[in-house]
């Protein structure tokens, strides 16, 4: 049972029937039926095992956990039952059939292992499926830790071309064999629904939301709408190229390039530095010389021996006039 692609498929007759299986017990179930194949007969005497070893890997718990919990399983489940209503379309006085899921269990010790036989009255609701039935994978519940995510996947999973299921709160109630505990809307949403729509939301393939419906007053309707999450695509691995082999931290395809004939690759190397350091070299600034030639002043013109006296005439003028 190692393949990871196992369909769980049943008719649509128990995917709706009454009944309350604990989580493991869920799963050992879950995994013979997802063995058999669903288009042929299956025989009451065909024997369906799961090991410790598939448990543990299907399911993400410990080996050793694995062989407690199948044999825990193998010592409650022959005492579980179903109700299946209107098992025959034909009888509508026969309203339910009540059955066993199993005719026989057995647990092996020492290779930790539960095999059982399916009930001859569950026969037909796993194999020779012509039409109403429900088919996923076993891999989309595998992390799944709520009994009642199973339940309500399994529901959602009927309708899932129209991505939207309606279902009457006390049907449901009756399906799941919740007692009185859950009658008010508070207890059956904080114990059941929001820890179930959790439960698909983060481990199925599947994302869900739910709504209420009133009655007059009274709520009496859940409504679920919900569809497929996006495939994710796996990114492309970033491939990394080879550092390129250098000699004095030039690259072996720039010295190829321009190596002269007969040049060796070290000297080469040597020399396209040295140009290299030649082209980003900036020219050192050339200082003026102290000695540079200054412009000489241009000499104010010598004063005549008749402007002299002019302008010592006009002082003293000035000065009498004061």
């Amino acid at each position: 049972m190692n393949d990871k692609n196992l369909v769980v498929c049943k008719s649509n007759k128990v995917i709706e029937a009454g009944y309350k299986l604990s989580l493991n017990e869920q799963r050992v179930i879950l995994c013979c039926i997802a063995q058999v194949n669903s288009n042929k007969p299956l025989s009451p005497t065909e024997r369906l095992e799961v090991t410790a070893q598939d448990f543990s890997d299907r399911f993400q718990i410990s080996k050793d956990k694995s062989y407690q919990t199948l044999k825990e399983v193998s010592e409650q489940l022959f005492e579980r039952y179903v109700i299946i209503d209107n098992p025959d379309p034909a009888d509508k006085s026969l309203r339910y059939t009540k059955t066993r899921w199993i005719s026989a269990v057995n647990y092996h010790t020492d290779i930790g292992k539960i095999s059982l036989l399916f009930a001859p009255l569950m026969i037909p609701y796993l194999s020779e499926l012509t039409g109403n039935f429900t088919f996923y994978q076993l891999e989309h519940i595998g992390a799944m830790s709520s009994i009642y995510a199973l339940r309500l996947y399994e529901l959602l999973m009927q309708w899932k071309t129209t991505g939207k299921r309606e279902i009457e709160i006390d049907w449901l109630k009756t399906q799941f064999e919740l007692d009185a505990s859950y009658n008010r809307m508070f207890d059956l949403k904080k114990r059941v629904i929001d820890p179930a729509v959790k439960d698909i939301n983060k481990h199925s393939n599947y994302a869900v939301s739910w709504e209420q419906r009133k009655t007059g007053r009274k709520v009496t309707h859940l409504i679920f709408t919900f569809a497929e999450k996006p495939t994710e695509v796996e990114k492309p691995k970033r491939t990394t190229k080879p550092k390129e082999k250098t000699v004095y931290g030039v690259p072996m395809s720039e010295i190829n390039k321009r190596a002269l004939a007969g040049e060796k690759v070290e000297d080469a190397a040597a020399r396209i530095n040295r140009e290299n350091e030649a082209k980003i070299t900036p020219p050192t600034p050339v200082k003026p010389s102290e000695t540079t030639t200054r412009k000489p002043k241009a000499e104010k013109p010598k004063e005549t021996d008749e402007q002299k006296a002019a302008r010592s005439a006009a002082l003293k003028n000035a000065l009498r006039g004061k």
